[in-house]
């Protein structure tokens, strides 16, 4: 056994020092807790009024043991003294909006209920890598139109200066995070772009994740008139009425355990890892073949091309499967 400094990511990183055992990484029970928010007590593992029993756990743990005891997915990788857990997704069609730590266009944090709050609020997810970049405009010129309805408009990319010109093009006074880490999009349900979810006065989820064109520029493309989902969001906007959409869809096992593998390809990525990145990237994928933010949204840190060869092969990959969770708003 080998005694490491290890980077553990959850909200942000701390660093303790932990055993490593082969692939195996050894964290006092206490750190591992505090890493995560809980705090050890007689009783167990406690956080606000919830507390889990840590009877059945070593002291000091295998991190991949105390993941499975707050039933979080976890990506480790004990060569580099990583460890990065998975986010806290909610269950269900509705219920209340996650709040989650984003970023602003400078890199700052923020957190998801500071921005436009009260009232409705539709988030919607793009990205640097998508098509859908070309659309801010059209969602400024229908915020114009919606009153007390906030867009919020979401960019799922690492990289803030991939988001910048972009926004600085579409002269694009609404609200603009970045969402870094994928943890809006892994909170949300969110797995492609550009994808809209509708959040109601009383910060509760009301349509969770749809795939919502800004504009049509790319029908041809994406099959999708993205006048349905504007006229639904009118109507919601004008009298309440909130359009019938299938139930969400919950993540499998693997996928919340590719989304931990892209945030630890991430941090390792900005600790300039690149070849361990490699790895997480490669297996995140593996993990979850479908998931756009994860396949293409990864290519640009992979020295890939989002609009080129790669991309057309992931493209190809994904038509043949019959385009999974591709779900645009149904005509009314």
């Amino acid at each position: 056994m080998k005694t490491i400094e290890v980077v553990i990511v959850d909200e942000g990183e701390t660093r303790f020092t932990a055993q490593r055992d082969g692939d195996r990484l050894l964290l006092p029970l206490a750190d591992a807790a505090a890493a995560t928010g809980w705090l050890l007590k007689p009783e167990g593992l406690c956080k606000d009024d919830v507390c889990i029993p840590a009877r059945g756990l070593a002291d000091p743990v295998d991190v991949r043991d105390f993941a499975a005891a707050l039933g979080r997915a976890v990506a480790v990788d004990a060569a580099e003294g990583y460890v990065a857990f998975g986010g806290r997704p909610v269950d269900g069609t509705t219920g209340d909006a996650p709040d989650v730590t984003v970023s602003d266009l400078d890199g700052n944090p923020v957190q998801l209920k500071d921005v436009a709050p009260g009232g409705k609020r539709v988030l919607v997810a793009w990205s640097s890598w998508c098509g859908c970049r070309y659309e801010l405009p059209a969602w400024q010129a229908l915020q114009r139109e919606l009153g007390d309805v906030s867009i919020v408009a979401v960019a799922l990319d690492e990289e803030l200066e991939a988001v910048r010109p972009w926004v600085d093009a579409a002269a694009f006074d609404l609200p603009v995070v970045v969402d870094r880490e994928g943890k809006l999009a892994e909170a949300y349900g969110i797995v492609n772009v550009p994808t809209s979810v509708w959040i109601d006065a009383d910060d509760r989820v009301v349509v969770p994740p749809v795939i919502a064109p800004g504009d049509d520029q790319s029908r041809e493309f994406t099959n999708i008139d993205s006048s349905l989902h504007h006229d639904a969001l009118r109507r919601w906007a004008a009298t309440g009425e909130l359009p019938d959409r299938p139930a969400r869809v919950h993540r499998t096992v693997e996928e919340h355990e590719a989304l931990a593998e892209r945030r630890l390809a991430v941090h390792l990525r900005r600790a300039g890892r690149q070849e361990a990145a490699e790895r997480h990237m490669a297996r995140a994928a593996e993990l979850a073949p479908f998931d756009w933010t994860i396949r293409r949204g990864l290519m640009p840190l992979r020295g890939e091309d989002p609009f080129g060869e790669e991309f057309f092969a992931f493209w190809n990959e994904w038509d043949a499967a019959g385009r999974p969770a591709y779900d645009p708003m149904a005509p009314a």
